[in-house]
Parts: C-alpha cells; structure tokens; sequence
C-alpha cells in the first residue's frame, strides 16, 4: 500500500511538473505553437503565412516580449538570455505563435506584469503615498518572501518548462532556474499581507477584500503558465511556501512593527543584514538577473525600513489617524485626480533618485575596480553590481519613506490633520 501510495505521489508530481500540461493549457488558452517556422520581416514582423507580407495572423515577438517582460526592451541590459540557435534562426527564422484568443492574451500578459519587480517599486509606494504607509511597511517586510524563493530556485537547479513544446513569451528571465515561481510567491505574501493588514485599519467589506485577493493572487499564477515561464507544480510550490510563511509570521507582525519602528539597532541590522545576504547570495557558473533583482528587492526594503524608523524619531509617521479601523472618504473625482498628481510626482522623485545615484554609483565603483561603465560584463560582476544596486534602491527606498510625503505637504497635496 505504501509502494502504491509513493508510485501515485510520484506521478501526480511527474504529471503537474511536465511541459506537456503546461503546452495545454497555452493551447486551451488559444496560444497555439506553428509547427513550421516563419519568416521575419524587416519590420520585426512574424506573420503566419511564413511571408514578410500581412496574413490573417500577424504576431510582432518583440511587441509581445516586451509586454510580457513588463519592459520597454525584448532583451534587458541586465539579461545574459541568447535563445537557443536552431535552423530555422540560421536562415533568419524563428519559431513562431500563433494568438487565438486576444482577450486571454491580454489578460495574462498583463497579468505577468503585475509580479514583475518595477510593478512593485511603483505598487507599493502608491499605497504609501494615498493610503497608508502602516499598510506599505507591511507589505515592504512581506516582500522579502523573493529573496526566499530566488534562493530556492538557484540551490535547487530545477530547469524552467523547456520548449518545444512549450510557448515562451518571456526571454529575460529565461536563464533563471524554475523551481519555485517568485511570481506565485509574491502575488500570494503580497495580496494576503494587504487583506489581513488592511482589516485592522480601514472598514471594508472582507469577503469582497478575500475575492480581490484570490483573483489577483490566480491570475498572476495562471500568466506564469500562460507565458510558459513555469509548469504547475513551480506555481503550485510559490503559493503554498508563501501560505506557510504568512501562517508562521502573522501572529508576529504586531512585534515585528515595534522593533522595526523604536528598536535603536533597527536602523544598522536594516542595512546590514540586507547587505550581507545581497553578497552571499549563491553562486552559479553563470551569470543569471537573480542576484541583481534579489538586491533590487533587499534594498528597497532596506531604504523603506531604515526610513519608516527615522519617521518615528522625527514625530510623524504620517500613518492615519485612529480610532481604528477607520470609514475611509468616498471616492470622488477631486480625490482621484489628487491621487493621480500625488503619484506622478512621487514616482518623478523616486525615478530622478534612482538616476542620479545609478549614474554617480556606477562611476564610482567602475573608476575603483579599473573597468569602464560602459561594459556590460563589468556590472555584472559581483564587487559592482550589488553595491551599486544597493545604494541605488536603499536611496529610493529613503526617498519614498521620508521626502517624498513632506513633499507632499509643502506643495499641499497632504493634510496632516489625517496623520499622526
């Protein structure tokens, strides 16, 4: 019985783990591979007739990548990605797709972006800067959840859903390993965090907060799928390891706030710890956008919590006001259009931040190690990518936690009688 019980687990693992189940599923979803391969245009144009001319399928690849990777660009600066060479590439060729379903397309396209890194460098400060920065501190702590998962995934090795017979819309991340899938990981600690934090500050209908949180959290799941950048069982594993990690901290949040705000060693274990672990982050015998979007991720959160400490030396949090939880105002077309300005020149700050100290960083840092800023292999390395990431990402992080709502209030965008 036992043998029978292992054989059944080891097929359900085997079955939810193959590239053929994720294939069908793109095909259910109406992304169906062409057998053949077709021609590309001048235009960077695929068309389905094989032919550089407009037929009843016209698929743009780079359009669609960059989509899908959530940037401007198929092919990130920051990307080791060369796609497999095959004949159909030696002649100019590629393997095209063929889009059944515009409507699943999009959504699942769009709903890829919502895991990508710059989604919740923007996301999560929009809810700082129009909501509450309690409900962003927590959501900040409980991102950390990807350092967890891209660690996994380059100590265990496991490959991503090889193709064919999988469709892949993604290229930058495609060096990475599979297993888990941040994406799951994060849409699931992020969605949940914001449900049950939310609940002790602000009235809201639960059950309607519950079905938000679900239906996000499986969208971002499924476009994992859809994009063919995971099988079943990667998106599976994200979303039950981020399940546990809330079950095993929740009852500690209450804690974790406390030290994080009045603790006088928050501000140096904030910087440091993220740090250490942003340099000894495994190697591998190649270069992967692992190390530099985990540094990404530890930065931010470092710049946010030393900065949400500050804020409490200063004497305003700029928090809402109790009694909690609170009625929050009605929506109102003044209210949005306030939101709107706020986030334009919240992200204006934070995107002047990160230029000025990427291009400073870099410099510096290249004119020590000898290399010039121009060479892509040098930033990759080590001793230059993580600082200069670092310092980058923990100055934005400062940015958003300290200036940008007393900016705020000096241009009148903030009432401070809302605040404590």
């Amino acid at each position: 019985r036992k043998l029978k019980l292992r054989a059944a687990m080891w097929g359900l693992i085997s079955y939810l783990n193959s590239p053929e189940l994720v294939g069908a599923f793109q095909r259910c979803c109406g992304l169906v591979p062409r057998e053949t391969c077709s021609r590309v245009s001048q235009n960077g144009l695929v068309h389905a007739n094989g032919s550089g001319k407009n037929g009843p399928v016209t698929i743009h690849r780079r359009g669609a990548e960059q989509v899908a990777n959530g940037t401007s660009r198929a092919q990130d600066s920051n990307s080791n990605y060369k796609p497999a060479s095959s004949p159909c590439e030696t002649k100019g060729e590629v393997t095209s797709y063929e889009v059944r379903n515009w409507l699943f397309y999009f959504l699942f396209v769009t709903s890829a972006a919502l895991g990508h890194e710059v989604f919740y460098i923007t996301f999560l400060p929009c809810i700082h800067w129009n909501l509450d920065p309690f409900l962003c501190r927590r959501l900040v702590n409980m991102w950390v959840v990807m350092y967890i998962g891209q660690v996994m995934k380059d100590i265990l090795k496991l490959p991503r859903p090889p193709s064919p017979p999988v469709v892949k819309l993604e290229t930058r991340v495609d060096a990475e390993y599979g297993m888990p899938s941040t994406h799951a990981m994060a849409a699931t600690a992020i969605s949940f965090t914001l449900l049950l934090s939310a609940q002790e500050r602000v009235k809201f209908p639960f059950e309607l907060g519950l079905i938000v949180a679900v239906v996000l959290s499986a969208l971002v799941c499924l476009s994992r799928l859809y994009t063919g950048m995971h099988s079943a069982l990667d998106v599976i594993c994200g979303v039950v390891i981020s399940a546990i990690i809330i079950a095993l901290s929740y009852p500690y949040w209450g804690t974790i706030d406390y030290l994080q705000l009045h603790n006088p060693l928050s501000p140096i274990v904030g910087v440091v710890l993220p740090l250490f672990l942003s340099y000894k982050y495994p190697e591998l015998d190649h270069y992967s956008t692992t190390r530099g979007d985990t540094t990404i991720i530890l930065a931010c959160c470092s710049g946010c919590s030393v900065g949400y400490w500050v804020n409490e030396r200063l004497g305003l949090t700029f928090d809402l006001a109790g009694p909690f939880p609170v009625t929050l105002p009605p929506l109102t077309l003044a209210a949005v259009g306030l939101g709107v300005v706020r986030f334009l020149v919240g992200l204006g700050m934070l995107v002047l931040t990160r230029q000025t100290v990427r291009w400073a960083s870099l410099r510096v840092l290249c004119r020590i190690s000898g290399a010039s800023v121009s060479d892509v292999d040098a930033r990759r390395r080590k001793e230059i990518e993580v600082p200069y990431k670092f310092s980058t990402y923990v100055s934005i992080g400062l940015v958003n936690s300290i200036l940008v709502n007393r900016v705020f209030v000096m241009m009148g965008l903030w009432d401070l009688g809302n605040s404590v």
